[in-house]
């Protein structure tokens, strides 16, 4: 749900940031003139040559702000989203700034003043705007400027559309009531306001002066929509359709436009884009890296391999990656060569007889997977992602695990947020897809970065490594 902010949000919010980088200005002035936290050895520049630059720092904001869509936010923006956005916008700004006083030769402008207005402005932005935020909501308990809003539908997802609604009041928003495709006005279920049948849709508008009509119907009621969407045709009220996707919107869904048509994202891997290129360069740079610091492993390992049981010195195993493209992984053999003759295709358990003697040192250390870094070299694995299986058990858990093969959104990896839990080995199968698809959702390059970190302090040793 996207929305704008209203007239009165986004007049008091601008001018709640230009009187924080007003006084965050001024502030950085009497620290660096007046209490001098570095001595001046040049004297004391005039304050009206100083002063002289705020308007262009209002407009290098206003510039920036569009940059950076700050006063166009999600209806229901986290805070923390929200201090990112005023960051970048400050970064931009601060640029401008330095632009500005390097070309402009009449006067020579302190940097380190510069460098306190950078350091002073977020903080300044933060408070005035926890202010700002704090003065709007009073306004709205007053019904000041108020968009009232119409729902079309009752069903559950209407009733969560209205709930969310009010839930930021403060934005603007008043549920008025709701239109019922089932029957006449009246009190509907669980309490809702029902003002009207679908076909009174004109009357109901006009008569409560709705501002926004939102068409929350079932996906069974597409003809009934056409028709109420052709009764509004001529109407000045705001349209908005809901559409009947939400319990099928998983992992990063979202709307994109392709050349004016918009496109519902059901479920989509993070991985496109920068983000694509960013995290094959963390695995190509650390992998090698890896590759260095275990070398002595990776030549003792196959010496004792050999040594110690008869077979390959490598387990070569087809997995199921990004995308459920196949591919090769490769480990240490830890097993006897003929370890699935008699059980077929099966999880390792504790006191597994298979294992040889080097192989249940190799598995409890995980030092058997050392040589999938060549997978993760290859493109073909990644160091942090879900651990990825063979197809012949993605085919038995697709079909008893809901959302199991979302987790193929994202290259499998070496380790992950599931492992480094505790979630590995013989362990519920519903935990590990938790936490995989909570990696998905949350992914970021510090998160991989973090998990790396718990592999190494944990250790490579689980007690559910079999």
């Amino acid at each position: 749900m996207v929305r704008r902010y209203g007239q009165l949000n986004l007049l008091m919010l601008f001018v709640g940031d230009v009187a924080a980088l007003g006084l965050s200005w001024i502030v950085a002035y009497i620290l660096r003139f007046r209490i001098e936290l570095i001595p001046v050895t040049r004297g004391f520049p005039p304050m009206v040559d100083y002063f002289g630059l705020l308007p262009f720092i209002w407009l290098a904001w206003a510039l920036a702000a569009r940059l950076t869509h700050l006063y166009s936010y999600r209806a229901g923006l986290k805070g923390t989203v929200e201090i990112g956005r005023l960051a970048r916008t400050m970064g931009w700004t601060v640029l401008m700034v330095i632009a500005l006083t390097f070309f402009y030769r009449e006067n020579s402008y302190s940097r380190l003043l510069v460098i306190l207005f950078m350091a002073l402005g977020p903080v300044f932005l933060f408070l005035f705007r926890r202010a700002t935020w704090s003065i709007i909501r009073k306004i709205r308990r007053r019904g000041v400027d108020m968009r009232r809003i119409l729902i079309v539908g009752v069903s559950p997802l209407a009733r969560t559309t209205a709930d969310e609604l009010e839930a930021y009041r403060f934005l603007g928003f008043q549920v008025v009531g709701h239109l019922s495709e089932y029957g006449p006005a009246g009190t509907g279920k669980d309490g809702l306001r029902v003002l009207g049948s679908l076909n009174e849709v004109k009357e109901v508008a006009t008569r409560e002066k709705i501002h926004e009509i939102y068409v929350v119907l079932p996906a069974d009621r597409q003809k009934e929509q056409s028709l109420l969407l052709d009764r509004l045709a001529d109407s000045s009220v705001d349209l908005r359709v809901v559409p009947d996707l939400v319990g099928r919107m998983t992992l990063n869904a979202g709307i994109e436009e392709l050349n004016g048509i918009p496109v519902i994202l059901l479920s989509q891997t993070p991985l496109f884009g920068w983000n694509r290129i960013a995290k094959r360069g963390l695995d190509f740079a650390l992998g090698l890296m890896s590759l260095v610091l275990f070398s002595p492993f990776l030549l003792i390992i196959p010496v004792l391999v050999k040594l110690t049981s008869k077979g390959p010195i490598l387990y070569v195993q087809e997995r199921m990656g990004l995308d459920g493209v196949r591919f090769q992984m490769y480990k240490f053999r830890s097993m006897r060569v003929d370890a699935e003759n008699d059980s077929g295709a099966v999880w390792a358990g504790a006191n597994d007889y298979r294992r040889t003697k080097l192989g249940k040192f190799l598995r409890k250390t995980s030092l058997d997977e050392l040589p999938q870094l060549y997978n993760v070299l290859k493109g073909e694995m990644s160091l942090v992602g879900p651990r990825p299986e063979r197809p012949i058990f993605v085919e038995n858990f697709r079909k008893s695990v809901p959302g199991y093969m979302l987790r193929h959104k994202m290259k499998s990896g070496m380790t992950g947020w599931a492992q480094v839990n505790g979630w590995r080995g013989d362990t519920s199968i519903d935990k590990r897809i938790e936490f995989d698809l909570y990696y998905i959702e949350n992914w970021s390059l510090a998160m991989d970065l973090t998990i790396m970190c718990m592999t190494v302090w944990k250790g490579f040793i689980s007690r559910n490594a079999y």
